[in-house]
């Protein structure tokens, strides 16, 4: 298939655009390539797929000397013209939206970029999709959604109407933006609520990476809420395999769905939302012991109160994912932060 992999400068997109050309997919990968984190690990991966820094040039659409079936345009969805024109002139089967501004508490702090990436650069990815026949929109969702929900494991058949971020509730407006299109259009639409993905080449506003950082340098790391939280982290190779799943399964809609008793997971419109988590909730102070061992190092720890926009705990409930798509993620914390480690070793020489 040809297909739009959005993101493709950010942890997840990059993992998932090498996936597809391995398999064989056209990919055309599409990244602002903004400075929201360090621009350094962001042009690290897209050299991974043979594009440096003095080739990315912006609305230009480079070749890859490696995958001749991968190319990458630096785009802003915000740019609804230059969107427009990329749809029309590569005849799309699939679309997988994964560029967004990323982050709880940058939310506190720069609403605007949500609004503009999230919600307008999201409609214009809509219309787009509507315009040009795409099979099949897959796009980033959160496990943020669930808010203020304290019914654990998190199902999405729960009412997520309680955010607790800008962030939270920009993904929440992607699903009910996602749900129109699929009901008014029939463009078939499925969600994915990522829960704390972790892994090589990860963010570096994440914890796995600020404390791996802090720890090798001596300095104490910010433990918020007293070591409290419970995070269902889930390695991004479980991710990808989740996510690829999806693209190649368009929903059809269900003709049992019930406007009576509404199941906000799913429709009679083509439209789902999955839950991609490990299904296995970590004690932070437990997270960080995995690190500390493999890391060979002890850290120093500065306990902290929760921070606003922060929820407690997160648990996936995975079984629609199970039952619809065969599939559930398994990567033990121990096994994905050696791996996180060792990249991370490799990648800054320390």
């Amino acid at each position: 298939m040809k297909i739009l992999v959005t993101g493709t400068a950010g942890f997840i997109g990059f993992h998932l655009a090498q996936r597809l050309i391995a398999r064989g997919d056209e990919v055309v990968g599409l990244d602002s390539v903004n400075d929201y984190y360090d621009p350094a690990i962001k042009y690290g991966r897209l050299a991974e797929t043979s594009i440096n820094k003095g080739q990315v040039e912006y609305n230009k659409l480079i070749t890859s000397s490696t995958h001749d079936n991968y190319r990458f345009i630096q785009l802003k969805l915000e740019d609804k013209e230059n969107l427009d024109t990329l749809f029309a002139g590569q005849k799309f089967d699939r679309v997988c939206n994964l560029a967004a501004q990323a982050g709880v508490r940058y939310s506190l702090i720069n609403p605007q970029a949500y609004i503009d990436a999230n919600i307008v650069g999201f409609v214009n990815i809509l219309e787009a999709c509507r315009h040009h026949d795409i099979g099949h929109l897959a796009y980033a969702s959160s496990s943020s959604v669930y808010g203020l929900n304290e019914s654990m494991p998190f199902s999405t058949s729960d009412n997520v109407d309680h955010p607790v971020s800008l962030y939270a509730a920009s993904k929440k407006s992607n699903e009910l933006m996602a749900h129109t299109y699929s009901h008014l259009f029939g463009l078939p639409t499925t969600g994915l609520r990522f829960f704390t993905v972790y892994g090589p080449w990860g963010r570096p506003d994440m914890a796995l990476f600020l404390f791996t950082k802090a720890i090798l340098e001596g300095k104490p790391i910010d433990v918020f809420n007293h070591g409290k939280m419970r995070r269902d982290f889930t390695f991004v190779d479980d991710i990808i395999e989740g996510v690829i799943r999806v693209i190649d399964h368009p929903p059809a809609g269900r003709s049992d769905w019930s406007g009576k008793t509404p199941d906000p997971s799913c429709s009679k419109a083509p439209y789902k939302i999955y839950n991609i988590g490990n299904s296995n909730p970590v004690e932070l102070m437990d997270f960080i012991k995995a690190i500390e061992q493999a890391l060979g190092k002890e850290a120093q720890k500065n306990m902290m109160p929760l921070q606003p926009g922060d929820v407690p705990a997160t648990w996936a409930d995975v079984s629609d994912l199970v039952e619809d798509l065969g599939y559930k993620p398994a990567t033990s914390i121990a096994d994905g932060v050696q791996r996180f480690i060792a990249w991370y070793r490799e990648f800054y020489g320390c």
